[in-house]
């Protein structure tokens, strides 16, 4: 699990179940279809489209999205990532540590916190989505995209980047020593002690 910006992290379903699952002060964001299917209860490929939880179902600080990682785009809803980003800034602006995480913490988790950062926090490039790719792997160099998400981006980037509103970044006393260095990460060293 990496801290790409103050109290905004990138995760791994490991990283979410060992560290932070029922950990009290996190708003955790499921960018994987598997907790999508179990908060909502389907057993095949997806719910109806006219059930209201197709796309996202949430869950107190949690959100789960019907999302997978192919490598087609048809399936990724913008309204989904508005809504995804509209909740991180929700929980992010009051004060919560906030974990984006899919399977591997490689294609869509990164691609959405890459997008937040873009968007709402504005501390990545707007001027193309190459642009913002290449400073963000300087804070999270295991981005990596499969091509359906990264289509997604690019199709949608400039309206993406119109719709952002800034967000009111939380004072924290760890901000003034991320702020200045941005190219910096900081790895999160957990032990756990079994009983």
């Amino acid at each position: 699990m990496i801290e790409v910006y103050p109290n905004l992290y990138i995760g791994t379903r490991n990283d979410y179940e060992i560290i932070v699952s029922g950990q009290p002060g996190w708003a955790i964001v499921h960018a994987c279809k598997e907790y999508h299917r179990n908060a909502v209860g389907y057993r095949l490929w997806n719910v109806p489209r006219h059930h209201p939880e197709y796309l996202l179902a949430r869950r107190e600080n949690r959100i789960m999205l019907c999302l997978l990682d192919l490598p087609v785009s048809m399936f990724i809803k913008k309204e989904m990532i508005d809504q995804t980003l509209d909740f991180i800034d929700q929980a992010y602006s009051s004060g919560l540590k906030v974990m984006v995480h899919c399977m591997l913490g490689r294609s869509r988790s990164p691609s959405i916190t890459m997008l937040y950062l873009a968007t709402r926090l504005h501390v990545l490039s707007t001027d193309s989505l190459e642009t913002a790719e290449k400073q963000f792997r300087s804070l999270y160099p295991r981005y990596s995209p499969n091509r359906g998400i990264r289509q997604h981006l690019r199709r949608h980037w400039q309206q993406y980047c119109a719709d952002g509103k800034p967000t009111c970044i939380p004072q924290t006393p760890q901000t003034p020593h991320l702020l200045n260095r941005p190219q910096q990460r900081i790895m999160i060293e957990l032990s756990i002690t079994y009983h």
